[in-house]
């Protein structure tokens, strides 16, 4: 039997099916792109979620496979808000929206720092859901009054396919509405702003099958019988698609955002937020840093700068010694999350000369964005074995060898769709091809290739990491300035 992984992601909807031993059959994807009506707001339509999700079902319902289950990965953090006839009251204000600063400020006032991360297990977040509703209460309050449903971009596909309002842990965590430690929705936060808890969706596990799909979408879409397992946040997804679920090793994700993860069975709270702590589920938690520009930085550079496609700008940034020749480049074109939290930051080239090259911007471009994902790891304080790459971000040899040497740690691989795959393996457990995730994991994922850390490499970005963290600490008090 086959099972379906669909990966609702910043820059498009991917389908991709497996059969139960993970051999991938077929995939197909539809893109979009990001809303950005003006400087540091993020949108996206949920009604074009929905139909590119259609036209990806339908593709695999012209083919006529054999489906008997769905999992759904999505993108953290998006509000979702629907009226009382299901319909979306406004584009989804999505995870690298950086409008919310305001927000974030009344929650520290209103909760405390200190009281806010006991009970959701992060500081304030600008980037966090109740941030989000808090402004369009703020901003937009006639359409706030009109909710009747509050949801995060996976769930509401999901709804939309099934009917049923429902979410799970390692998306809800994400909210700052739940209580990291009762595993529920925080009475006190809702209470303190009033939100209605019968507007926010029951909690199942990523595995628990949340319904079948509606007839009349089967009549659509050409699959009949199909159930839809709880999902999973993008990387708690990902990271079951690499295998992770041991507290020795992280996933690394290169997309739109370059992501840490890294599984623990214990609670663990970061004192001043410099990585998030969320709940996996089955009594398992994840702390994951993220840094906002990551594959968004090298497609502004692509799009707004060189009109290149993106082979053309790798070959010529493997033309580039290491160090891009000392041009420093801080990946804050959206803020920027952790470990510095700093919506203002802005994105910087530093130390470009006369004979700074378009292949100069590019390597120093990705140096960059390799310091950022450093900036993550080197908040976990615990002895890391090895990594798992995946993501786009993973095509590219020269992106690995730059983050392997930048870490000095092993970057093991694995199937290349890891969010679709460890959606696809929630509904292989939800539909008893597995008993539990571990077990699925142990049949079907394997490690077929490596980047080992390039010994001379590791030297100059030891020193260069000192570099571009000086040129932010002697920036920052400037970015408030010139918002």
């Amino acid at each position: 039997m086959n099972y379906l992984g669909i990966d609702l992601g910043t820059s498009g909807v991917k389908g991709v099916l497996f059969d139960k031993d993970g051999n991938i059959i077929d995939s197909y994807l539809i893109e979009y792109d990001i809303i950005s009506i003006k400087d540091g707001y993020a949108e996206e339509d949920p009604i074009v979620w929905f139909n590119s999700t259609i036209e990806v079902l339908k593709y695999f319902g012209k083919k006529k496979y054999e489906i008997k289950g769905i999992g759904i990965s999505g993108q953290m953090h998006g509000l979702v808000i629907l009226d009382k006839n299901d319909k979306p009251l406004r584009n989804s204000i999505i995870w690298c929206d950086n409008r919310t600063d305001f927000e974030k400020q009344i929650i520290e006032k209103d909760l405390g720092f200190d009281e806010c991360k006991k009970i959701t297990g992060n500081i304030p977040m600008s980037a966090f859901t109740l941030s989000k509703l808090l402004w369009v209460k703020n901003n937009e309050l006639d359409i706030y009054n009109k909710i009747d449903k509050i949801m995060l971009p996976k769930d509401y596909i999901s709804f939309m396919l099934t009917g049923d309002f429902l979410s799970e842990y390692s998306d809800l965590s994400g909210t700052q509405l739940l209580d990291i430690n009762k595993k529920d929705y925080s009475i006190e936060i809702l209470n303190k702003y009033n939100i209605d808890k019968n507007k926010l969706p029951k909690i199942i596990n990523s595995y628990d099958i949340r319904g079948y799909i509606k007839k009349d979408i089967e009549n659509i879409i050409g699959l009949n019988n199909v159930y839809v397992v709880g999902g999973a946040a993008d990387q708690a997804a990902s990271a079951i698609g690499s295998g992770i679920i041991n507290s020795n090793a992280i996933s690394i994700s290169l997309g739109s955002s370059g992501v840490i993860f890294n599984p623990c069975d214990d609670l663990k709270i970061y004192p001043k937020g410099e990585l998030q702590t969320f709940i996996a589920g089955d009594n398992k938690y994840y702390n994951m840093g993220c840094t906002n520009g990551f594959g968004t930085s090298l497609k502004w550079l692509r799009d707004q700068q060189f009109n290149m496609k993106y082979d053309e700008m790798t070959h010529l940034a493997e033309k580039i010694d290491c160090g891009s020749n000392n041009l420093y480049f801080l990946p804050y074109l959206l803020g920027e999350r952790t470990p510095i939290l700093d919506n203002d930051a802005k994105g910087v080239y530093f130390g470009i000369k006369n004979t700074t090259t378009k292949g100069h911007m590019i390597r120093a471009l990705m140096e960059g964005v390799g310091y950022s994902i450093k900036d993550s790891y080197n908040m976990l304080d615990k002895k890391i074995d090895y990594a798992i790459i995946s993501g786009g971000g993973a095509k590219s040899k020269l992106y690995k060898d730059i983050i392997a040497s930048m870490l000095n740690l092993e970057l093991k691989e694995t199937n290349k769709e890891t969010g679709a795959l460890g959606a696809a393996i929630l509904a292989m457990v939800g539909g008893g091809e597995y008993k539990n995730i571990g077990d699925a994991i142990n049949n079907i994922v394997k490690y077929d290739d490596s980047t080992k850390p390039i010994k001379d490499w590791t030297i100059i970005y030891n020193n260069g990491y000192k570099i571009y963290k000086e040129i932010y600490n002697s920036t920052k008090h400037i970015f408030k300035e010139i918002k």
